[in-house]
């Protein structure tokens, strides 16, 4: 361990944020329900959002994936089944540079439509635009650091994929950070960070999603007019007292 800054950074800082973002989602549910929504804002601008919503997405749940696998699949299961590591890596930069960019692409387009659409800037809250940037970084990190597994000989599944299990293990192995690329360092970092702002951002909607739509039956709109019953239609408006009154 070369300071205190790296064990803070990479034993204790994970620790808190973790704690903050299980403990800020109890808070928000139970004092926010109201506010726990993902904000909506279709019915102010549709264009831009038709192609770059389906498009972020999408991606980001592809990155996901592919950081599931990634860091919490260690590297002898993967060789286990019969994967070799140039396999992998090959199936990882291909699939990560393709999820990243479609990743990249949208985002820029919700972040343009979200600052050129007054309606929407409007309803936009500062922990928001703090995420929007902490998130935009991350991002951009991340598919920089996946294009550096081109050209460099850094096994990040051999140091920070360990040194991330080692934190749900409560066993952190903070040197392995302590030896990562500068840029591997700052994306952990700022993914770190991303996890204690979630609570208070639009973000928590990713636990709502409305997943029951899926199943649900279709529902049918009709008319009214086709469904007005027997009677004949009348022009203007019907007497109010139409039934006969009790003596």
């Amino acid at each position: 361990m070369n300071s205190d800054l790296d064990l803070f950074l990479w034993l204790i800082f994970p620790y808190i944020c973790l704690t903050i973002f299980v403990l800020g989602h109890v808070w928000r549910y139970r004092y926010d329900k109201f506010g726990w929504t993902s904000r909506s804002s279709q019915m102010y601008e549709r264009d831009i959002l038709r192609w770059a919503n389906p498009m972020f997405h999408f991606g980001i749940l592809a990155v996901f994936l592919g950081h599931v696998m990634g860091l919490g699949v260690p590297q002898t299961w993967t060789a286990a089944v019969g994967i070799s590591e140039g396999m992998y890596h090959f199936l990882a930069i291909s699939i990560g540079v393709v999820a990243g960019i479609g990743t990249i692409v949208g985002f820029v387009g919700l972040v343009y439509r979200r600052r050129f659409t007054k309606a929407v800037m409007g309803a936009t809250s500062r922990m928001d635009k703090l995420m929007y940037l902490v998130l935009g970084l991350v991002i951009v990190l991340g598919l920089v650091n996946t294009g550096s597994q081109l050209v460099g000989d850094y096994n990040y599944r051999g140091g920070v994929s360990v040194w991330f299990r080692s934190i749900f293990y409560l066993s952190p192995k903070p040197d392995l950070m302590v030896a990562a690329p500068l840029s591997f360092q700052i994306h952990a970092i700022l993914a770190i960070g991303l996890f204690a702002l979630w609570p208070f951002t639009r973000l928590v909607h990713v636990f709502t999603a409305p997943l029951g739509y899926v199943f649900r039956p279709y529902i049918l709109y009709r008319t009214r007019d086709a469904h007005e019953g027997s009677r004949s239609r009348r022009r203007g408006w019907d007497k109010v007292d139409t039934i006969p009154r009790r003596r």
